[in-house]
């Protein structure tokens, strides 16, 4: 037997395994590195965050995403390049943290890789029934798992696919298994580069758990500031405080039939994006609005959309309480807007769970890796429109 599939199998066999889960959003803004202790599986799954970093991309990397992501004429050559250089980088960064936590690789059991989504193409976004729903995530994780010496598991998302899922969002299994209340309703709002939230109905409920996306989230407040700022966020929303809501613009956001599509659904930036906006200013005549202006009308959007879709899914229940994770949840105008809309609900972030909430998508993924190697998917199937499958490609090291 090949030894290194003799050390998958006594891998899976351990109590108790230390996973490196690695995430990278639709932000663009770096690789997040979490070192999870996860014990047993299924709805035994403990899970423990050791360490966690957050490693931000160089200009001239984020550049070369943006040369290919979420648009559908690219450079093929530098697609294929990036495919590489992606899993080249992302191994690189783990051999750098695990250096700095003075951790050695072999002291790790497995790595798990989201990658770099650059194209999300459901057929509800797409309106080709011609082709089936698709999604491309590149960092090549046989690149991952040469440069660290590191079984990797990578590309979940297309067994979801092949499944007859969308790709997205998986976050529902990882959190149905480590977060579901004997007490509470809970909606497990995540705002990274897209919003979407997990609901998970207390234990003994009729309802079943769930994930969806809701629409945009950071993505269009993001690189609004980069094309007139050249900043790659609105940092503790310094222009948006300083601007007006455009009521008229606003109304002109929340016009788009995905809005009002039922749950579970999934979007991307290949939907809200500067196109959008600027349809938006041009159908509510008002392009000429000052860039503070826009901003804040941008980050009410996100918050309107978030609190629609929660709204309407807790309408009818009680003990309802909000957990937030992502790249938004710093933002101090967003959590602001969130809550003044959702007045009667409570808005915590994630670390009322005991969870970094940066760190929370990174640990979600490495839990899905435990599950292919240690569970089974026969768990999973309490999860609406979600299929039960096993996900993740296995990469071995040599």
């Amino acid at each position: 037997m090949n030894p290194q599939i003799e050390k998958l199998y006594r891998i899976a066999q351990q109590k108790e395994r230390r996973i490196i889960g690695l995430m990278s959003g639709t932000s663009l803004d770096g690789l997040d590195i979490a070192l999870c202790r996860i014990g047993n599986s299924g709805q035994e799954t403990t899970l423990f965050l050791e360490n966690f970093i957050s490693i931000p991309y160089e200009d001239t990397f984020r550049q070369y995403i943006r040369e290919i992501f979420a648009k559908r004429q690219i450079d093929q050559q530098m697609l294929c390049g990036l495919h590489t250089y992606i899993g080249k980088t992302h191994g690189t960064f783990i051999n750098r943290a695990l250096k700095q936590w003075n951790i050695s690789p072999p002291d790790v059991d497995l790595i798990a890789s989201h990658g770099q989504t650059v194209f999300h193409a459901p057929q509800r976004l797409t309106e080709q029934t011609n082709f089936p729903n698709s999604t491309l995530q590149i960092g090549d994780g046989d690149h991952i798992a040469q440069t660290t010496g590191i079984i990797t598991l990578s590309d979940f998302r297309q067994k979801h696919v092949a499944a007859g899922g969308e790709g997205a969002p998986l976050a529902a299994y990882g959190d149905y298994l480590l977060f579901t209340s004997e007490t509470e309703n809970r909606f497990l709002l995540n705002i990274g580069g897209i919003s979407n939230f997990t609901f998970l109905p207390r234990q003994g409920s009729s309802l079943k758990a769930y994930a969806t996306d809701l629409g945009p989230g950071n993505t269009m407040m993001n690189q609004f500031v980069f094309e007139q700022f050249g900043l790659e966020m609105d940092e503790n929303a310094l222009f948006a405080k300083n601007g007006t809501i455009d009521v008229a613009l606003l109304e002109a956001l929340l016009r788009n039939p995905f809005l009002d599509a039922d749950f579970p659904k999934t979007t991307g930036p290949e939907l809200f994006n500067l196109a959008y906006l600027k349809n938006a200013q041009s159908v509510s005549n008002t392009s000429s609005l000052a860039p503070e202006d826009i901003l804040a009308t941008l980050n009410k959007f996100t918050a309107q959309v978030i609190a629609d879709g929660i709204r309407r899914v807790s309408k009818d229940l009680q003990h309802v309480h909000i957990y937030v994770s992502g790249g938004g949840v710093h933002n101090p105008l967003l959590m602001k807007n969130i809550r003044k809309a959702l007045p009667s609900l409570l808005v915590s972030s994630f670390t009322s769970l005991g969870l970094n909430p940066d760190a929370k998508e990174a640990c979600l993924f490495a839990l899905l890796a435990n599950e292919t190697i240690a569970g089974s998917a026969s768990t999973l199937w309490q999860i609406r429109d979600s299929p039960a499958v096993s996900m993740g490609k296995i990469s071995l090291p040599y």
